[in-house]
């Protein structure tokens, strides 16, 4: 191939980008089939199916559905699993093969994220493309991580999903900018370290909105599984009572409660990050532009999401707000931080035009 037609350093880091989408996108189709059989078939289920039918206590076809001792049995092997070592876990295949996948993409998403740092000259986050490309990789990097201690696999469809959006948006949106020098305000160290420390705050906040959308959908579940026990108190006794609970997948996850500490746990590390987010804005501000507060739109937005999580902590730590509100909350904040990265970034004018497109 001619020199002239050898691509540049900038077109290889697309490339690696674009395969990146294409295996995340495979990898969110592999874990959407995971939970698809979890919902057909549950090993939990299973096995005190057959006790019950050993006993005597139910019949094969009452056997065949979901009971109220099932329920019990399967919240309590869901929660021994969230925190069983990496060996120990229950081996579903699609997710095994979808975890695979998402490393690999991942693999492929840091070499793109690399290479347009290294064609760049610089750390690859000073525009909204660079930013999405960074921070998409650290939410994929916080949540391998993270499967390490917790097993977070019925994450991945989220997780993945909200990757692909992100990510292939940017190029799909005509968001992607040639590599242009820095604008005066960015050539600064603190380009690098509020920018990293906002994108890994993201990060997890990302997985507590993740963890508290599927509290919200547990917590329906148990409210089910309540009001038939409080139905049928007799059937309750013998666990045989038949119950319609929703997606099937939702017996393999934690209970409600779980899930709602988890995401409290998540968004706390992230609250601290924030919070250096906006100091660290705040002196790099006072650098660029001699004062450290000025209200401008991402100044505003930044502190927006700031008090939105204060809020969120302090009320479920102080006012016993658990449960769904505890949840709705999560939601929002996370909500927030992406109007910031993207309405915010496109639509309204400031000081901090150049984190937009160019």
């Amino acid at each position: 191939m001619p020199a002239t037609e050898t691509l540049s350093l900038d077109e290889v880091s697309v490339l690696l980008v674009w395969t990146a989408i294409a295996i995340y996108a495979l990898a969110f189709i592999a874990y959407a089939i995971d939970l698809s059989r979890r919902s057909a078939v549950s090993i939990e289920q299973k096995d005190a199916a057959r006790e019950l039918v050993g006993a005597g206590y139910v019949s094969a076809a009452v056997a065949g559905r979901e009971t109220i001792g099932q329920v019990r049995a399967a919240e309590a092997a869901a929660q021994a699993r969230l925190e069983a070592a990496p060996a120990q876990r229950t081996r579903y295949l699609w997710a095994r093969i979808a975890t695979s996948l998402t490393v690999l993409a991942f693999l492929f998403h840091l070499a793109g994220d690399l290479t347009r740092g290294i064609a760049s000259g610089r750390v690859p986050w000073s525009n909204m493309y660079e930013f999405a490309l960074t921070g998409t990789l650290l939410i994929v990097a916080v949540y391998l991580v993270t499967l390490f201690k917790y097993d977070l696999r019925f994450l991945g469809v989220l997780i993945t999903g909200l990757v692909v959006l992100l990510l292939g948006g940017t190029l799909v949106g005509g968001l992607y900018v040639e590599i242009v020098p820095l604008a005066d305000p960015l050539k600064s160290v603190w380009l690098v370290i509020h920018v990293f420390v906002a994108s890994l705050a993201t990060a997890l906040f990302a997985l507590a909105f993740g963890l508290s959308v599927l509290q919200l959908m547990q917590a329906r579940r148990e409210r089910k599984v309540a009001l038939a026990e409080s139905t049928d108190a007799a059937a309750v006794e013998a666990s045989v009572k038949p119950v319609k609970t929703g997606p099937g997948f939702l017996r393999t996850l934690p209970s409600a409660d779980a899930l709602e500490s988890l995401a409290y746990r998540f968004a706390i590390i992230g609250f601290i990050f924030w919070t250096f987010t906006l100091i660290a804005g705040s002196i790099w501000a006072n650098d660029a532009w001699g004062r450290y507060w000025g209200f401008d739109t991402k100044e505003v937005w930044t502190f927006v999401i700031w008090v939105l999580y204060a809020g969120y902590i302090h009320a479920r730590a102080t006012r016993g707000w658990r449960g769904s509100r505890s949840a709705w909350l999560s939601i929002i904040g996370f909500t927030a931080v992406i109007f910031n990265f993207t309405i915010v970034n496109l639509f309204f004018k400031g000081l901090h035009v150049y984190s937009g497109l160019s």
